[in-house]
């Protein structure tokens, strides 16, 4: 397989990110890195970190800024000493396998007024996101960082909503995603025709198939819902596998949504 994704043992809770209701944290790790974890048992659950999962590898596909993505696995004892009771149940509801982002220290947000992006790579961007559905990635909340005086991108965990109702998949597929007319980065966007052939070339169906047959099992079972997880499983290849072939529907969203506010 040519998707590695590392497991790491969390070892030691740092210190609480209170932005948003998530409560991810930064924490170390045994192979002596630090990592901004999303904990399962926070917000959307487990549907949380398979979007930021899938966000984050989709977009280092089309050759793009994220930190690396790894499996971090909380033991049972793990937490039992934190003070905050709200960050105690956290971690118990946790246990098991959470994802984990590379810690990128010392990077500051993305400011839209002070840092430009060249018209390919907000393009990608733009594109990368109204094909997962990423509803947060507007002037409000940026979810870019400069690091190294390089654009990263962070937090995919508001994507793939229609994994929260879970109906009519081919339908939600082939949605044009008006929103992304909010998103930050639109009117710098100005070749998203050529990007969408481009990454139509990386973002292949055995692509697809090999990356949501990473998922951990753990991550696919759902409070409220009969599917198993390889029905799950089969489920997310048949969003975006649908969406990929449908793809000139978002595009053209973004290109007119573009062309209102240039």
């Amino acid at each position: 397989m040519s998707i590695q994704i590392r497991e790491v043992q969390v070892m030691r809770y740092i210190t609480p990110l209170r932005e948003g209701g998530s409560l991810p944290a930064i924490a170390a790790a045994d192979d002596d890195f630090n990592y901004v974890v999303k904990f399962k048992g926070a917000g959307h659950g487990p549907k949380g970190l398979i979007s930021e999962f899938l966000g984050c590898e989709i977009a280092r596909k089309l050759g793009l800024r994220v930190p690396e993505v790894v499996f971090a696995e909380l033991d049972e004892a793990f937490g039992r000493t934190e003070g905050d009771e709200e960050i105690q149940d956290l971690l118990k509801w946790s246990q098991g396998v959470n994802i984990g982002l590379h810690f990128l220290s010392g990077a500051i947000n993305f400011d839209p007024v002070v840092n430009d992006v060249d018209a390919e790579t907000a393009s990608k961007i733009v594109w990368l996101d109204a094909f997962i559905t990423n509803i947060d990635r507007t002037h409000r909340n940026t979810n870019m960082l400069m690091w190294h005086k390089e654009l990263w991108l962070i937090d995919h965990g508001a994507s793939f909503y229609f994994h929260h109702t879970w109906k009519d998949i081919e339908k939600a597929a082939q949605t044009p995603f008006a929103m992304i007319k909010d998103h930050v980065l639109l009117r710098s966007a100005s070749e998203l025709e050529a990007i969408e052939k481009s990454s139509k070339t990386l973002i292949t169906p055995e692509f697809l198939t090999e990356l949501i047959e990473l998922i951990p099992e753990s991550w696919l079972q759902w409070e409220g819902f009969l599917e198993t997880p390889e029905e799950f499983k089969a489920g997310y290849l048949q969003f975006l596998t649908t969406r990929l072939a449908h793809s000139e529907i978002f595009t053209k969203t973004a290109i007119h949504a573009r062309e209102n506010i240039i």
